[in-house]
């Protein structure tokens, strides 16, 4: 049995509360005492006066590197082990393309693998449809359907923590109510639902927005020069609600993330990536499952290659990993620290029921990240077990 931990000369990130010098003891998985002394028979570790925090959590993520979840298990094993360099110690796999009935017994498969993922835990799955009402980049879109529900959440083996809908679906709210039921987070997206329309699925239980601002279009203006108001203004009006952003500066303005703090304060914003194959690679082309290459490309995110133009092409995904979202929040908000690290670490966490993650007092799960001063890991552990080291 290893020998317990103790990282000393460090800046304890709590988040949401306060970032201060101090310790942390890791036994048996989980963070036993924090600014305790070191134990005789423990192993000690000088931070260096770097910050301490606990493990990012990406609730939308598709994929990452070479690797797309819903393509194999094999895949979903790899980007585990991936994604651990970038402070990500769990995520939700995403899928998007495989909620017909024959695609039941690949998604049991994938199910299976996520109780092996080596590195980043997989507590379960996000599924980004099928019950959408605006296809987006090739989701599914067809009215709500009990029965094909309870079909998708069997074949997941009870994985699924989220599920994203959109409240202009026909016969949506029976199925808002059934995720509900069956403690599966409701996500609004793909939408261009009226305020009655959003109104209606946040009192059925759908109270968080995803990937916010995108596929979120104006409804169908109805009388010239009149604003029309709709899922945008119904969920930041309503202090029940939460939402997410993709920080990468491409796919929202940073005005827009500033909009939502002012509306909703730091405890109901929260950080995704959206990312696809191609996120934490280098600038350059890649080979993707869909016959299509992609180019990821500073300041432009992740684009389907367009050889005839390459400064073009449509947004295939994120190329956004959750450290470069911290990082970038960081620069373009001004709040405490503190508060940023929350929309990455705690607010998922409390969004998901993930209680024992993302917390930095006793008891809880030792998911940590040792940070560079350029906010790049350093050390990340999971578990109490060391998954990445510069």
């Amino acid at each position: 049995m290893n020998p317990p931990l103790y990282i000393h000369n460090v800046r304890l990130v709590r988040p949401g509360e306060s970032i201060a010098a101090g310790s942390a003891l890791i036994r048996h998985g989980r963070i036993e005492e924090l600014d305790g002394p070191a134990p005789e028979d423990a192993a000690l570790l000088d931070g260096e006066g770097r910050l301490l925090s606990p493990g990012l959590i990406d609730l939308h993520t598709h994929g990452i590197g070479h690797f797309l979840y819903e393509r194999s298990p094999e895949d979903i094993l790899s980007a585990s082990e991936f994604l651990p360099q970038f402070g990500t110690t769990c995520a939700l796999p995403t899928l998007y393309r495989v909620f017909d009935r024959g695609s039941l017994g690949h998604l049991a498969r994938l199910s299976v693998s996520l109780d092996g993922a080596p590195g980043a835990r997989f507590p379960g799955f996000h599924l980004e449809g099928p019950f959408l009402a605006l296809p987006g980049a090739g989701a599914q879109c067809i009215p709500g359907d009990l029965a094909l529900l309870e079909d998708l959440l069997s074949a997941c083996n009870g994985k699924v923590l989220a599920m994203s809908v959109s409240p202009d679906t026909p016969d949506i709210l029976p199925v808002i109510e059934r995720l509900v039921e069956n403690d599966v987070v409701p996500l609004i997206t793909h939408t261009r639902a009226t305020v009655e329309q959003t109104c209606m699925a946040i009192d059925a239980g759908a109270i968080h927005g995803t990937h916010f601002y995108d596929v979120f279009p104006l409804p169908q203006e109805s009388d010239r020069g009149v604003r029309a108001c709709g899922a945008v203004e119904s969920l930041l009006a309503d202090p029940r609600c939460s939402v997410d952003f993709i920080a990468d500066g491409v796919h929202v303005h940073p005005m827009a993330i500033r909009c939502a703090l002012a509306a909703k304060g730091f405890e109901k914003v929260l950080l995704i990536t959206d990312s696809n194959i191609g996120a934490g690679l280098p600038e350059g082309v890649h080979d993707t499952p869909w016959g299509v290459t992609v180019r990821v490309q500073e300041g432009r995110g992740a684009r389907v290659a367009d050889v005839g133009n390459p400064k073009f092409g449509t947004l295939a995904g994120s190329a956004l990993t959750m450290d470069a979202g911290i990082r970038n929040l960081d620069r373009w908000l001004e709040l405490p620290s503190e508060q940023v690290w929350a929309m990455g670490t705690l607010n998922v966490a409390v969004l998901l029921g993930l209680k024992d993650l993302a917390r930095m007092s006793a008891g809880a799960a030792a998911d940590l990240v040792l940070w560079d001063e350029d906010l790049t890991a350093r050390k990340t552990w999971i578990r109490g077990e060391l998954a990445f080291e510069k």
